[in-house]
C-alpha cells in the first residue's frame, strides 16, 4: 500500500527503482467500507528524456607550466532536459586513465585546469551532465605540453589622457591582453614633441609598477606625442601609440552636477517646514549658478546659497504651492549642463478641476470633475461634496428648486480648497420614446407603435407628436398626435416610400425624436412565412407529455406541415399536431423512447417556404452494451472491452456494470458497478476456471439490459521462454568482465521480464549466481575476479509463465586488460594483385609491449575473414598480395601483445575493387578557412588541410596567382595526408587569396582560400596641387592602393614652411581633396597627406617640389595661331582649345561681335584649370565675325579671321587641335573672300 488515507484525486508515487514496471491501483472508502480497486495499465518508471550528446572538442589557452585554460561550446543535443553541468577530464600522455579536472560540476564553458606537471603533456575531453545523467564525452583535444611562454608581451590596452596643465600630462593605460607568459614587471613610457622624430623615455629605467603616470617638466603650448610599452622578464613588448597627440596647456571642464541619491528620488517635505536643496558642482572655470522652477516662476522666499563647490536653495515654510521641478543649470565657456530636483510638499489638495453639473433630473443631479492638480503630495482619499439652496444646506433635491454645488479634495493631510459650480436648476425635457415597431402596412395607411420614454423629465408625459417626412422631401410634418403608445396614420399615397419618427412632450417641453429604423412603402404587403422558434432541441422525460409550440407568421396564410426524421408526421391517440394564424402545435402524450428524432416544420404560400429543424430527446434509461470483445486472457485476470449503447438515453453514461460467474453456478457476481470506460481488467481468477461476464450500462435514469459474454477459460497463453542467444564477453579487464547476450529466439508468448545469470572459473563445475535481482537489461557487469583466471558465464530468461533453460557455457576469457584495436587503418595504394594498408598503433597495448599484427581480408559481399599474414608482422603497414582482378575486398587488421592477448579488430577498411586505379585529389578544409581568415599585423597565418588522393598528389601552395616559395617568413609543411601554410610576421602585402593546388594522374583539385591582415594603410598617391592663391594652397590625391584592410575613415594634411623643421597639422579631412588656408603670401611650403584607418596613420607622401604662394596674371597663348587667324569649311564644325594661365583659376567669358555668346544647342564652351574650349556646329556660309574672350579684369584683343570656303572647296588653313582661351581675346573677321587666302 502506498498511501491509506488520501483526500484528493491525484498523488504522486515516490521511491520508486528506475526501470521498473509498475501498475497502480486506486480503491475509494467510504463509512460502510472498502470498494472495488481501479487498476492503471503497466508503467515503467524511467525519465522522460535521454542524456545529452557530447559537447565540442576542447579548446586550449592561455598555457602555462601548472594551469591550462580550456574552452568548448554546448552539446548540439540536449537529451530533452537542462543542462545542468559539465565534467572536464585529463589523461598524461605516458598514463592510461583520465581523471577529473573540476571537484565541483561545471556551469561554465571554460575552465582553468590546474595542478599539472611542467613538461608534461596533457589531452583533454569534456562531457555534458542533465538529469538522466552524464551523456558521452567530447572527442580529445590533441596532446598540450605544459610549459611558460618565452615571449615579450603585448601592448597595453586603452591608453589615454586623463588630464593635463601647462607643464604636466597624466596618462594612464590597462594591462596587456597577452603578458607573454611571464609576470609584467613594469611599464616604460616615452614622449617626444611633434615635429620630433626621436622618443625620449620619461619613467625610470626599470619603468613603473601602476598603470598610471604623469608625466612633468613639459614646454606650455607645446605638442607631444606619448607610447607606453610593457616589461617582463622577457624584456620590452610593443608600444602602444596614444591615439592623439597633446598640448601642453590648462584644462577646460565642462560644468558637473553631482545630485546625491537622495535628489534622485522625490523630496518630501511637510507643509509649513523648510526645503534645502544642497548640490555638490565642479567645472573650470567657475560656472554661473541659475536656479528655477520648470512649471512656474521661483517662489520670492527662495535663498539661494553658490560657492565654487557646492550651490543651495532653502525656502522657509513652504505650502502645496511650493510642489514641482526644481531645475539647476550650469554654464561656463566650456558648456552648461542642468538637472532637475522633483519635490512634493505634503499638504492638503488644491479645489478640484473642471467642476461639471450633467445630466439633470427630477430629483437628482449628476456631477463630475477632474482631480486637483495639485494632491498636496497624497493619494486623494475621497472627495467632499456639498450642496445649498438660498445659501444654507438642504437635505433634499426639490422639482423646480435652484441649486449650488461645491466639491472639495480630502486627503490624509486634510480637506482642500472647494471647487464651486453656477446656479443649477432640477428640471428637463423628457427623454426619447423607446423602440418604434411598424405594426401593419395597407395601400393608404401605416400603423406605428412605441414603448414609454425610459424617463419622463420629471413630469407626466402629456402627449406624444408623430412626424412623416415622404422620400424626397427635406420637410417633416405632423401627421398625429395622441396620448396613447400606437397611431395610425391614413390618406398615405400609394407606392409612396416614408419615414416617420416619434417625440415624446411634457410641460419641460418636447424630446429628442425617436425614428422608425427604416422607410415604410405604402402598399399591401406580401411576407414570406417567417418562423420565430424559441428552442430547437426539446427534452422530456420517458412518460411525460411533451408541446412544441412554434409561433410563425406570412402573408398570405401559409400552408403548415410536419416531417419526424424525413418522413411525413403520421398523428395518432398520442400524437397531435394543431395549427392556427399564428402558430402551430405538436403534441405527445406519454412520451417513449420511439418519439425521439428530428422534426422538420415546413411553411409554405405564394411567397415562399420557410422550413426550420427540432430535436426531441426522451429522457430513459439507455439501452444495452454490445460486441462484447475479449483482448487479453491470463491465468488470473482477463480484459475485456465492449462498445457504448446506441442509445444512451438522452443524457451522458455515467458508468458500467459488470458481473462475473462460473459457468457450473447461475449466481452472478459484481465486478465493479463503477467502470467509467469501455473495458476492464477482471483480477483475481482462478486457473483454469470457465467463467461468463455481463455489462449493463447505467445513467441518471436507471441501468440498461446486461448483455452476456461468452464462455472463457482463466489459462495462460503462453509457455516458458527459450535460451536467451549469443552469450559472450564483450569486455573484459583485469577487475570485471562486460557479459552481453540477445533476446531468446522464442520468448513463449510472453514478454521477457528479465535474466538470470550464473558463473565459474574455467577449471571448476560449480556454477554461481551472481545476480541478486532480476536482471533487465541484455548485459552484466562482472566485478570482483581474479586477474588471469579464466571465466565462463551461462544465462536463463524468465518470463510470466516462469524460468526458461540456460544458454551453452561462453567460451573462457581470462581476466586481463584488453589491446585497443590498431586505429586510422587506411589504403594508402591498389594495383590489380595488391592493396598496401598503412594503420597507426593502439592507444593502450594492455599493460604489455605489442608483439605484432595479423592483417585480415574478406572478399564481398559473403566471403569469411581470412589471414593475410602468416609471419609475425611488427611493422605498421603491410601489402597484401595474390588477389584477384576486379574482386571486392574489405580489410582489418588485430594487435597482439606478449601476453598473447589479441585486440578486437580494427574498424574495417570498407569496401575495396583490386584494379590498377587511381582516385582524384580531395582537399578538406575547417569551416572557418571557407570563410575570410582576419589576421592583424604581426600575427601568423596558418592553414591546415586534409588532402587524399590516389597516388599521393603533388602539393602547391600559390598567393594571387603566384606559387609560393618556402622563405624566411613562409614554410610548407606537408605529409601523405595533411599539408600547412605557416606565413610568420603577417604584414599588409600578406593579405589576397591563397590557394592550394593537388595535382595527380587522376586530375587536379584546387581550393581557394581569402585572407586580410589588418593594418595600417599604404600612403595617398598622386598628390598634387588643384589651384594656388595668395593665401591658400588646394590639394588633390588619390586614395591609398592598400586600405589596410580597413575602411579609411580620414586623411591628415600637413605644411612645413621652406628652410624649417617642423611640420604643422592643416587639417583633417574625409575627402581626397583639400584646400590649406592662412598661408603667407611669397612664401614657398611642402605638403604631405597621411591616410588613417582603424589600424593607425600611414606613411606619408610627401611633395618633391614646394609650391610658391602668390597670385598669376591671367595670360592666353596664341602660339598655335598665325595672325590669329583660323579658317574652316562651311557647315563643319568648328572647335577650338587655347591655353591659358592665371591664379586664382580666372573667370572667362566668350562674345561674338560684341555680343555676350550663350550655350546653346549650336555653341558650347568648357573651363578647365589650363585650357579653354569652345565648338561652333554647323558653322554658315558668310558668318565671319570679330570673337572677344574675357577673362576677369584683365583685357587683351587678339584678331583672328574665321572665313567659310566658297565652291569650289580650298583648305587654306587647317585649324591647330590645341589652341587655347584664357583672357578677354578679340577676334577681327576680315571681308568675305570666297575661301582665297588674303
Amino acid at each position: 500500500m502506498v498511501e491509506p488515507k488520501i483526500q484528493a484525486i491525484s498523488y504522486k508515487v515516490t521511491k520508486l527503482l528506475p526501470g521498473n514496471e509498475y501498475i497502480f491501483r486506486v480503491t475509494a472508502v467510504n463509512k460502510y467500507g472498502v470498494g472495488e480497486p481501479l487498476e492503471s495499465e503497466p508503467v515503467t518508471a524511467r525519465n522522460p528524456f535521454t542524456t545529452p550528446s557530447a559537447p565540442s572538442t576542447p579548446e586550449a589557452s592561455a598555457v602555462t607550466r601548472d594551469t591550462i585554460v580550456l574552452t568548448w561550446e554546448r552539446p548540439e543535443d540536449n537529451g530533452g532536459a537542462e543542462i545542468e553541468g559539465y565534467i572536464l577530464e585529463k589523461r598524461d600522455k605516458d598514463g592510461i586513465r583520465w581523471t577529473k579536472c573540476n571537484k565541483k560540476r561545471l556551469t561554465d564553458l571554460r575552465f582553468r585546469c590546474t595542478g599539472l606537471t611542467e613538461g608534461h603533456s596533457y589531452e583533454f575531453r569534456v562531457s555534458a551532465e542533465n538529469a538522466a545523467g552524464v551523456g558521452k564525452p567530447s572527442a580529445p583535444t590533441q596532446y598540450i605540453k605544459a610549459c611558460d611562454a618565452t615571449y615579450p608581451p603585448g601592448p597595453p590596452n586603452n591608453p589615454k589622457v586623463t588630464d593635463h596643465s601647462s607643464t604636466t600630462v597624466s596618462l594612464s593605460w590597462s594591462r596587456p591582453i597577452y603578458d607573454g607568459g611571464a609576470q609584467i614587471s613594469g611599464y616604460v613610457v616615452e614622449m617626444k614633441e611633434a615635429a620630433d622624430d626621436e622618443w625620449v623615455v620619461c619613467t625610470p629605467p626599470t619603468g613603473v609598477q601602476s598603470t598610471h603616470y604623469t608625466v612633468k617638466k613639459l614646454k606650455e603650448n607645446a605638442e607631444y606625442n606619448f607610447r607606453i610599452c610593457a616589461v617582463n622578464s622577457e624584456g620590452v613588448g610593443e608600444p602602444v601609440d596614444l591615439p592623439v597627440s597633446v598640448i601642453a596647456a590648462e584644462k577646460l571642464e565642462a560644468p558637473e552636477i553631482e545630485l546625491d541619491a537622495d535628489l534622485r528620488k522625490m523630496v518630501t517635505v511637510r507643509a509649513t517646514a523648510t526645503l534645502r536643496l544642497f548640490v555638490t558642482i565642479r567645472g573650470r572655470p567657475e560656472p554661473e549658478v541659475r536656479w528655477s522652477k520648470a512649471d512656474g516662476t521661483l517662489n520670492e522666499r527662495a535663498l539661494i546659497e553658490v560657492t565654487s563647490s557646492y550651490t543651495m536653495l532653502v525656502i522657509e515654510n513652504v505650502d502645496r504651492f511650493d510642489t514641482g521641478k526644481y531645475v539647476l543649470t550650469l554654464e561656463n565657456l566650456s558648456g552648461s549642463k542642468s538637472a532637475f530636483i522633483s519635490v512634493r510638499v505634503l499638504d492638503s489638495p488644491s479645489a478640484p478641476t473642471n467642476l461639471e453639473v450633467k445630466d439633470v433630473k427630477r430629483n437628482s443631479v449628476s456631477l463630475s470633475w477632474e482631480p486637483p492638480l495639485i494632491d498636496g503630495g497624497a493619494k486623494i482619499s475621497h472627495y467632499i461634496v456639498e450642496k445649498r439652496e438660498n445659501s444654507y444646506i438642504i437635505s433634499d433635491l426639490q422639482e423646480g428648486g435652484r441649486y449650488y454645488f461645491r466639491v472639495m479634495a480630502v486627503n490624509e493631510m486634510g480637506v482642500g480648497l472647494p471647487a464651486s459650480t453656477d446656479q443649477v436648476k432640477v428640471s428637463e425635457a423628457p427623454l426619447p420614446p423607446g423602440k418604434v415597431v411598424l405594426v401593419d402596412v395597407t395601400r393608404h395607411s401605416v400603423t406605428l407603435s412605441w414603448e414609454k420614454p425610459d424617463h419622463d423629465g420629471g413630469s407626466k408625459i402629456i402627449n406624444y407628436i408623430v412626424e412623416m417626412q415622404p422620400k424626397g422631401d427635406d420637410k417633416w410634418s405632423v401627421c398625429s398626435e395622441v396620448k396613447a403608445l400606437e397611431a395610425t396614420i391614413e390618406g398615405l399615397t400609394t407606392e409612396e416610400e416614408y419615414s416617420f419618427r416619434v417625440i415624446a412632450v411634457n410641460d419641460k417641453g418636447k424630446s429628442d425624436a425617436k425614428p422608425l429604423v427604416t422607410p415604410v412603402m405604402v402598399k399591401d404587403i406580401t411576407m414570406e412565412p417567417i418562423i420565430n422558434l424559441l428552442f430547437n432541441t426539446y427534452s422530456v422525460k420517458a412518460g411525460d407529455d411533451l408541446k412544441i409550440d412554434v409561433p410563425f407568421k406570412g402573408r398570405p396564410q401559409p400552408e403548415v406541415s410536419w416531417k419526424k426524421d424525413g418522413q411525413v408526421l403520421k398523428q395518432t391517440t398520442r400524437v397531435n399536431v394543431l395549427t392556427c394564424q399564428t402558430s402551430s402545435k405538436i403534441i405527445i402524450k406519454d412520451a417513449t423512447r420511439e418519439d425521439v428524432g428530428k422534426y422538420e416544420i415546413a411553411l409554405t404560400n405564394s411567397v415562399g417556404t420557410k422550413t426550420a429543424e427540432i430535436f426531441v430527446i426522451i429522457l430513459d434509461k439507455p439501452g444495452p452494451p454490445s460486441n462484447i470483445k475479449v483482448d487479453e486472457v491470463s491465468a488470473d485476470f482477463i480484459s475485456l472491452s465492449w462498445d457504448p449503447p446506441a442509445y444512451d438515453g438522452g443524457c451522458q453514461i455515467n458508468n458500467y456494470v459488470v458481473e462475473k460467474r462460473d459457468t457450473t453456478t447461475t449466481t452472478w457476481q459484481i465486478v465493479s458497478a463503477t467502470v467509467a470506460r469501455t473495458s476492464i481488467k477482471v483480477c483475481h481468477l482462478t486457473q483454469g476456471t470457465e467463467y461468463q461476464f455481463r455489462i449493463a450500462a447505467e445513467n441518471r435514469y436507471g441501468k440498461s439490459h446486461a448483455i452476456d459474454s461468452a464462455p472463457i477459460v482463466a489459462q495462460y497463453p503462453f509457455e516458458r521462454p527459450g535460451p536467451p542467444t549469443n552469450l559472450h564477453v564483450s569486455h573484459a579487464t583485469k577487475i570485471g568482465m562486460l557479459v552481453v547476450w540477445g533476446r531468446p529466439a522464442s520468448d513463449g508468448g510472453s514478454t521477457v521480464i528479465g535474466y538470470h545469470i550464473e558463473c565459474k572459473e574455467h577449471s571448476s563445475i560449480l556454477w554461481t549466481k551472481v545476480n541478486r535481482g532480476l536482471l533487465t537489461e541484455n548485459q552484466f557487469k562482472m566485478t570482483g575476479i581474479e586477474e588471469g583466471l579464466l571465466y565462463q558465464f551461462r544465462v536463463y530468461a524468465e518470463n510470466i509463465a516462469g524460468i526458461g533453460p540456460c544458454t551453452k557455457p561462453s567460451e573462457p576469457v581470462a581476466a586481463r586488460d584488453p589491446c585497443e584495436p590498431p586505429r586510422n587503418l587506411r589504403v594508402t595504394n591498389i594495383t590489380r594483385t595488391s592493396v598496401s594498408l598503412f594503420w597507426e598503433r593502439p592507444e593502450y597495448d594492455g599493460g604489455v609491449k605489442i608483439i605484432g599484427y595479423i592483417v585480415e581480408r574478406k572478399e564481398l559481399p559473403n566471403g569469411r575473414w581470412l589471414k593475410c599474414n602468416f609471419t609475425n608482422l611488427q611493422d605498421t603497414y603491410f601489402d597484401v598480395t595474390g588477389l584477384t582482378e576486379d574482386v571486392q575486398y574489405d580489410f582489418r587488421v588485430i594487435a597482439k601483445n606478449s601476453a598473447e592477448m589479441l585486440s578486437v579488430p580494427s574498424e574495417t577498411t570498407g569496401p575495396v575493387i583490386v584494379k590498377d586505379d587511381v582516385d582524384p585529389p580531395t582537399i578538406i578544409l575547417e569551416d572557418r578557412f571557407r570563410q575570410l581568415v582576419v589576421i592583424k599585423a604581426g600575427e601568423i597565418i596558418r592553414i591546415d588541410a586534409e588532402i587524399t588522393g590516389r597516388p599521393l598528389p603533388v602539393v602547391t601552395w600559390s598567393k594571387d596567382g603566384k606559387e609560393i616559395e618556402a622563405k624566411a617568413r613562409c614554410e610548407i609543411v606537408s605529409t601523405n595526408f595533411t599539408t600547412t601554410l605557416i606565413v610568420r610576421d603577417a604584414i599588409r602585402r600578406d593579405s589576397g587569396q591563397y590557394v592550394l593546388t593537388l595535382h595527380n594522374v587522376a586530375g587536379t583539385r584546387s581550393i581557394a582560400i581569402n585572407c586580410k591582415v589588418l593594418d595600417r594603410p599604404g600612403p595617398p598617391p598622386k598628390l598634387g596641387v588643384t589651384d594656388v592663391t595668395k593665401e591658400s594652397v588646394s590639394l588633390a590625391w588619390a586614395k591609398p592602393e592598400q586600405d589596410g584592410g580597413s575602411r579609411i575613415t580620414g586623411y591628415m594634411v600637413e605644411a612645413l614652411e621652406k628652410g624649417q623643421e617642423k611640420w604643422v597639422k592643416c587639417g583633417v579631412t574625409k575627402f581626397i581633396h583639400f584646400t590649406v588656408s592662412g598661408l603667407r603670401e611669397n612664401t614657398e611650403y611642402f605638403f604631405r597627406v597621411r591616410a588613417e584607418n582603424h589600424a593607425g596613420l600611414s606613411d606619408a607622401k610627401e611633395m618633391v617640389i614646394p609650391v610658391l604662394v602668390k597670385n598669376e596674371s591671367p595670360e592666353i597663348i596664341m602660339k598655335d595661331f598665325p595672325h590669329h587667324t583660323v579658317y574652316v569649311r562651311a557647315g563643319s564644325t568648328l572647335k577650338c582649345e587655347i591655353p591659358l594661365t592665371g591664379r586664382p583659376l580666372p573667370k572667362v567669358t566668350l562674345s561674338k561681335d560684341n555680343v555676350l555668346l550663350k550655350s546653346t544647342m549650336r555653341f558650347n564652351s568648357e573651363v578647365t584649370p589650363d585650357m579653354e574650349e569652345f565648338k561652333y556646329l554647323g558653322v554658315l556660309f558668310r558668318s565671319e565675325a570679330r570673337m572677344e574672350c574675357k577673362i576677369d579684369r584683365w583685357v587683351r584683343a587678339v584678331a583672328a579671321a574665321m572665313h567659310l570656303m566658297y565652291p569650289p572647296v580650298m583648305v587654306m588653313k587647317e585649324l591647330s587641335q590645341k589652341a587655347k582661351f584664357s583672357i578677354y581675346q578679340s577676334i577681327y573677321v576680315p571681308t568675305l573672300t570666297y575661301g582665297h587666302e588674303l
